[in-house]
């Protein structure tokens, strides 16, 4: 699972993901940046500002940085609508050319270029494997000091690029052409989802090393890091990890253009925290999904009755809101307006941290395992998602159902025979009473969960007061924890179970593990299992469908029988749009949803 931290509604954001923070003004409708009807431009409602342009970091690897990274940044392959993986040629291709050992060559088109008219090349590829790899690590994740943004922190001579990757399992380095146009990877074993690894839309590697090393010219820059890779210098990929980590985030447009180069359809032009922000079509684009809109804003608002009423007003053309009944039904009421329904490659769940000196945290019990794995089978046996789906799902979704695997998504063709023995009936229906006795029989009285969620999200609101009652009924003490800017304190170690969500980037089969991996980037709960590890490794390497699907089958079993958490319900997923100023709106389960296929909008005549 690519995305660490999600957007509260899209997902969540995920996305979650996800997280949804700031509310954009009352007087929208005032900002330069909004629809106009006379105008060759749209707006569009999104649930949560941005605030990093290099969504690969852990920190920035959220819903709301990707929707604008997609309209910025060509890819060499993308999803469509119906989740099958598609090429672009037109800014570079991909090919294996060898299963023994595993080698990949990726080529970038030889007119691709970023915004400032600067090559994309080989080392923007190699800047990407760098940092998604950890090979050039000096540090382990664990050995990380970071600040109070949650930012590493490194000293003299350290190298970590805080990645949202899992990494990457290559032995050797790179070969770089001598033309540095294409890129050859070799692996050291079979890897089930090398097609899905590089794909060439990271940020500009020229942008990152001027920036990290004060170097003027762009070329200059690129050479620098393709020899600091090839010779794996700390002097100079240390300073280069630290800005990529956090040098490409911000909420408000930069006055430095290099920190939002485009290589896409659209470059931004504008950009006011909190608010707005307005993309223009890039005029060095000459790929094969050009803006067929030449303006886009994307305007945030978290609150979906607003933005149903925005749309009602005219103020934005196209929105995704968090479904519920309510929000649902204004849209369709909104005359010449299109809605399409569905449910979205998003799912909420709930996490238990066992990290904390909480309630879950063996530290608690004097270091018992078997105690704090008690108490947390209590807390989950009282959780009631059955009640969630009745109240909260199915009067948007007919036939609406729990979600029972943590890692494959209904629908999928594996799902209910991975979820047929994985063991998740055992949490089919809430029993306090049985809660109750589990904690009885480890003599924990009372234990206090903090639990985190968004605050101002009604669907989670809603949640917890389903929740609060029967796990207080199982004789836990449940402390309110809601939190505006809950994103940001995922893995914190300050709550104790929090509920948001995931959002599916692909449909590879290690797309989950850097969530349930000892030390994983996405594992914001300090689970670990060297066993499970074992069944991830294995699966990364299999390519074999029915050993995968008994790989995974074991590995949700863990899930389950460790009392990790537990998967809730997949999003159901409303789409509203002015049809009769926009049409060619095709919106996506997978991210970017709403906002993929942008190259067959069209404004009606």
């Amino acid at each position: 699972m690519r995305l660490r931290k999600i957007a509260a509604a899209t997902t969540a954001v995920a996305l979650g993901a996800a997280l949804a923070a700031c509310a954009p003004p009352e007087d929208e409708n005032e900002n330069e940046g909004n629809s106009d009807s006379g105008a060759e431009r749209i707006t569009v409602g999104w649930n949560q500002p941005f605030f990093s342009y290099n969504d690969d970091t852990s920190n920035g690897n959220a819903t709301a940085n990707a929707i604008l990274v997609y309209l910025t940044r060509s890819t060499m392959n993308f999803y469509d609508a119906d989740q099958e993986l598609q090429t672009d040629e037109s800014f570079g291709t991909y090919e294996k050319v060898s299963d023994d050992p595993l080698t990949v060559k990726y080529t970038v088109a030889d007119d691709a270029k970023w915004s400032d008219g600067t090559p994309v090349d080989a080392a923007d590829l190699l800047l990407a494997w760098a940092a998604g790899s950890g090979k050039v690590n000096t540090i382990e994740a664990a050995e990380v000091e970071t600040d109070d943004n949650n930012v590493p922190v490194l000293g003299e001579g350290q190298v970590y690029f805080d990645s949202s990757s899992a990494g990457l399992p290559l032995t050797e380095t790179p070969e770089i052409s001598d033309d540095n146009k294409s890129m050859t990877l070799t692996y050291s074993e079979p890897f089930a989802d090398w097609e899905l690894q590089i794909d060439g839309g990271g940020v500009a590697a020229h942008a990152t090393v001027m920036n990290a090393l004060d170097i003027a010219d762009p070329m200059e820059a690129k050479q620098a890091l393709i020899d600091a890779v090839l010779e794996n210098d700390p002097a100079v990929l240390g300073p280069v990890s630290s800005f990529w980590n956090s040098g490409f985030d911000f909420k408000s447009l930069p006055e430095d253009e290099s920190l939002y180069l485009s290589s896409g359809a659209y470059v931004l032009t504008e950009m006011e925290d909190g608010q707005y922000a307005t993309l223009e079509e890039n005029p060095e684009y000459t790929g094969d999904r050009p803006a067929s809109i030449p303006t886009v804003t994307v305007q945030w608002n978290e609150d979906p009755n607003a933005q149903a009423q925005q749309l009602a007003n005219g103020e934005i053309d196209l929105v995704g809101p968090q479904a519920t009944t309510d929000i649902v039904e204004a849209l369709q009421n909104i005359d010449g307006t299109e809605v399409e329904t569905g449910v979205e490659a998003s799912y909420e769940h709930v996490d238990l941290v066992v990290d904390n000196g909480g309630p879950f945290d063996p530290a608690t019990y004097d270091g018992d395992a078997e105690t704090a794995r008690t108490v947390r089978q209590a807390f989950l046996t009282a959780y009631p998602r059955q009640d969630i789906i009745d109240r909260l799902i199915a009067p948007l979704e007919e036939g609406a159902e729990t979600r029972d695997s943590f890692i494959v998504t209904p629908g999928s063709p594996t799902y209910d025979e991975i979820v047929g023995g994985n063991g998740s009936d055992e949490y089919a229906e809430s029993d306090p009473a049985a809660a109750a006795a589990l904690l009885e029989s480890v003599g924990v009285s009372a234990p206090t969960v903090r639990i985190m969620f968004a605050a101002d999200n009604v669907r989670r609101e809603n949640q917890f007061e389903i929740i609060k009652p029967a796990l207080e009924e199982a004789g836990f003490v449940i402390e309110d924890a809601r939190n505006v800017d809950w994103g940001s304190k995922l893995g914190d170690g300050t709550y104790d179970a929090a509920f948001f969500a995931w959002q599916s980037t692909s449909t590879g089969v290690t797309e989950s593990q850097a969530t349930y991996y000892t030390g994983g980037l996405n594992n914001l709960t300090g689970y670990t299992d060297p066993a499970m590890d074992a069944l991830w490794d294995e699966l990364s390497v299999t390519t074999d469908e029915d050993r995968q699907v008994e790989l995974q089958t074991q590995i949700d079993q863990m899930l389950y029988d460790n009392a990790y958490g537990l998967p809730l319900f997949q999003f159901p997923s409303v789409a509203a749009w002015n049809s009769e100023r926009l049409e060619g709106v095709e919106p996506a389960p997978l991210s970017p949803t709403i906002f993929h296929g942008y190259w067959n909008w069209s404004l009606v005549d």
